[in-house]
């Protein structure tokens, strides 16, 4: 999807890779990220933030929950991380990161609530009642208020399969009331997801109906004398999406891709954040006339497509394509067409969930000095590869 980006934007990461394959320093099924041009994407994001008045989380799903790199980020200026899910909240806090917002997309288990009460996030996302009163008992035990978000849709909404959440504006007025009786938690903010989106026809990223339903649902309370300190937009959050937010009255966003150039709008190598991570594999063999390289790193809907595959020891690089991966079955293996001398390095360039894959990740850094250095090696899960340059 973003190979021919990724050859214009940044071609020294593909050098990177190829040398730190060569030395056999990271293995095949590695996401080789290149932090500086990360840490650039992050300064431009935090500028353009800054100039429209949005506070900015860090989402590090993408990242494969990555610590090394999301403390480096936050010190670089974003208000802390989004943890997705609860397990993505376990690793981050357990490497020392600040965990600002928990419950979005996946609600906080209820054996884990008195710990994430206790480490007093910002928000709390919720898209039950049954959450909201837990959250608020233990809160009270805590002799603490919990500010909360509403997770909020409409009918006609766009909801993604396994996440369908949130409470219907028609029922908004009912469970405001019933808020009111919690004294442990304070209602302060409203989300949806996905609020963006890229359309293929007109080439942008355009506002879904959820945005719309965010902004009623805002008004909606207002009426009632709920003042909404935080609107929280999820989705292709980027340089050029954020003006779009502003416009919205939208106060806060959760880049991910958008700190590895990896968004739909980049396809074409013309956004202001460059592609700062690529997958590196290797031919594995031949079978009936087409080639399999080391899979572990497929993503159903990262419209992989391409690759480039270097059959010798110089620079000389053949384009090959992708074949057909069926999404039910393992990626053991990831085909393509043609043959390929076994060993030879691929590069591929797609939109991912790092988390989600089996994948190393190889954070490397000094790249545009042509001096790489491998900084850190983690698994997809924001743990330390054993045995490597962790320390």
């Amino acid at each position: 999807m973003f190979i021919e980006a990724l050859k214009a934007q940044n071609p020294a990461l593909i050098q990177a890779a190829r040398e730190l394959w060569q030395q056999g320093a990271i293995l095949p099924d590695t996401w080789v990220i290149d932090v500086d041009q990360v840490m650039e994407n992050g300064r431009q994001l935090l500028a353009v933030a800054e100039r429209y008045g949005i506070t900015l989380y860090l989402m590090t799903k993408q990242l494969g929950r990555n610590p090394w790199l999301a403390n480096k980020l936050i010190a670089l200026g974003f208000h802390g991380a989004v943890a997705v899910d609860f397990k993505e909240a376990r690793t981050l806090r357990s490497a020392g990161i600040a965990v600002s917002h928990v419950g979005h997309l996946v609600q906080i288990p209820q054996s884990q609530i008195d710990e994430n009460v206790t480490a007093s996030p910002d928000i709390i996302t919720v898209f039950s009642l049954e959450k909201i009163s837990a959250i608020s008992a233990a809160a009270r035990r805590n002799h603490y208020v919990q500010p909360i978000m509403l997770k909020v849709f409409a009918e006609h909404d766009i909801l993604y399969p396994g996440q369908e959440a949130g409470f219907s504006l028609h029922e908004l007025d009912r469970v405001v009331e019933i808020i009111k009786t919690l004294p442990g938690v304070q209602l302060v903010g409203l989300t949806h997801f996905p609020c963006l989106l890229w359309d293929d026809e007109t080439r942008q990223t355009v506002p879904t109906p959820n945005l719309q339903t965010l902004i009623q649902a805002r008004d909606r309370l207002a009426e009632q004398g709920i003042r909404i300190a935080q609107i929280n937009a999820p989705s292709a959050s980027s340089c050029s999406t954020l003006p779009l937010l502003a416009e919205y009255s939208v106060t806060h966003a959760e880049p991910g891709h958008a700190l590895t150039g990896t968004i739909p709008a980049n396809q074409h190598g013309d956004q202001p954040e460059k592609i700062a991570m690529l997958y590196l594999t290797e031919i594995s063999h031949s079978f009936r006339g087409n080639s399999y390289c080391f899979g572990g790193g497929y993503y159903r809907r990262g419209h992989v497509q391409n690759a480039l595959v270097y059959p010798g020891n110089e620079n000389s690089r053949v384009a090959a394509r992708l074949l057909p991966v069926d999404d039910s079955s393992i990626d053991y293996h990831l085909p393509l067409a043609g043959e390929f001398p076994v060993g030879s390095p691929v590069v591929m360039c797609y939109r991912t969930q790092i988390f989600v894959t089996r994948s190393d990740v190889a954070l490397v850094s000094g790249i545009h000095h042509g001096k790489p250095v491998l900084e850190a090696l983690y698994d997809s899960l924001g743990n330390p590869v054993s045995g490597g340059l962790h320390e």
